[in-house]
């Protein structure tokens, strides 16, 4: 079986099963047998804890934080309620991952979020579902309804005193509620803005209670690493880096797709896997972790391997592993412009630097692709954008500045081709 079951036209396994996404398909697979020991065998949360950090076990969601140092910040002696919330708002331009495994193996999230909850003394949980995907969260509610009516969910779980209730939220699709707080103040009925930390979730989260929050990949894996060990994990990645992740391929290959790779595999490997790039093209540039990620050039890129801290060194981030392949015959300002469009949009508009600056870089590269701009624009771009970054309550300011300066950085001689001839390089 997959780790975490990408689509069946990339992952063999799952086209040799009718329903991949069904509870007797994942029970036939060895589904749930962790929660059942953890449960029965009154597992101590240490020891759980404990198995995640020997596993490094990195946030699949974007910012790459150690699983199981987050699930340690949870006051496990709090009195009170606590919650456990999966952020399976997928909204990131080139990110289509989380959603497969909601399709395809979504009763490996489920056991996961049990988990959790058991570790972290909540009992109740709570999926934070991509509202422009509907057809999957109705997937995901039939799949809730099998594990209840199986007594995977619910009070008294495998006959013990452990009862953990899960719930389907569904959101309206708007990218402000990727980011965590603004997640939980949406499940809450309110507008989904981010909110000034700390105090951070951990300590005052969900209705004000102790909340630990976590991407959908992250908790999916949680139950290969309860069976198999940490260690196991751990060696299918690299130091640092452990087990295998999802990567979301797009653009200009021939074959696009979620790809399942050991984290540390070549990038080449990856493009390979996807078919290469299309129509016989040469290989331009790649955003690594989604479109907030700092493109690379292709020759940088083909030296990477793709894990959190290669990627890093090479001046981007892996993010949540959406992987955009761009060809030669990209306009590298038409594509920022496009990109700068979606990030002035998707503002909240609660804080001035990203409120206001956002549509300010908007402008002046929309006007740079249309034959307006300026010898001054290109200084000004970095400026509006270092002004941005770090000055914001959440990082969408810091989404939309990076791509700006990752492109003027390796790109800026087709920016300044722009100025002065007012069309295209390509």
């Amino acid at each position: 079986m997959s780790l975490l079951t990408p689509t069946p036209k990339v992952c063999s396994w799952t086209q040799e099963l009718d329903n991949p996404g069904s509870l007797a398909t994942y029970v036939a697979h060895g589904g749930y047998q962790a929660l059942r020991r953890i449960v029965t065998e009154n597992v101590p949360a240490d020891t759980i804890i404990a198995e995640l950090k020997t596993s490094a076990l990195r946030g699949r969601g974007g910012a790459g934080f150690p699983t199981g140092l987050k699930w340690s910040f949870m006051p496990r002696g709090f009195a009170g309620d606590k919650y456990i919330v999966c952020n399976s708002d997928e909204g990131e331009p080139g990110t289509f991952k989380d959603r497969d495994i909601l399709r395809y193996n979504p009763h490996q999230l489920i056991e996961g979020m049990a988990i959790a909850g058991y570790v972290l003394g909540a009992k109740v949980g709570y999926n934070y579902i991509h509202g422009e995907i509907f057809e999957v969260y109705q997937s995901f509610e039939r799949a809730l309804e099998e594990a209840r009516a199986a007594g995977y969910l619910g009070d008294g779980l495998f006959g013990t005193n452990f009862g953990f209730q899960l719930h389907a939220h569904h959101g309206y699709g708007a990218y402000i509620c990727g980011e965590e707080t603004a997640l939980l103040e949406s499940i809450e009925g309110k507008k989904g803005q981010p909110r000034f930390k700390p105090p951070f979730p951990a300590s005052f989260g969900l209705y004000g209670k102790p909340t630990t929050i976590n991407n959908t990949e992250t908790l999916a894996s949680v139950p290969w690493i309860m069976q198999h060990g940490g260690q196991a994990f751990l060696e299918l990645g690299k130091p640092n880096n452990g087990g295998a992740k999802l990567f979301s391929v797009s653009g200009h290959v021939n074959n696009p797709g979620n790809f399942e790779v050991p984290l540390g595999t070549p990038f080449p490997e990856l493009l390979e896997m996807a078919g290469g790039v299309r129509n016989g093209h040469r290989l331009k540039a790649v955003i690594p972790g989604g479109s907030s990620a700092p493109v690379l050039p292709a020759d940088i890129m083909m030296d990477c391997t793709l894990d959190f801290d290669s990627i890093a060194k090479a001046g981007s981030m892996l993010g949540s592993g959406a992987v955009i392949v761009m060809d030669e015959t990209v306009c590298m300002v038409r594509a920022l412009e496009r990109l700068s469009y979606f990030y002035f949009e998707e503002s909240c508009g609660q804080c001035t630097p990203c409120r206001e600056g956002t549509g300010w870089m908007y402008r002046i590269i929309h006007r740079i692709e249309h034959g307006q701009g300026r010898p001054e624009d290109l200084d000004l771009l970095n400026n509006v954008a270092g002004r941005i970054a770090g000055h914001t309550i959440c990082a969408l300011g810091d989404a939309a500045a990076m791509p700006v300066q990752s492109f003027l950085k390796h790109f800026g001689d087709e920016f300044a081709y722009h100025v002065e001839h007012k069309r295209c390089m390509v």
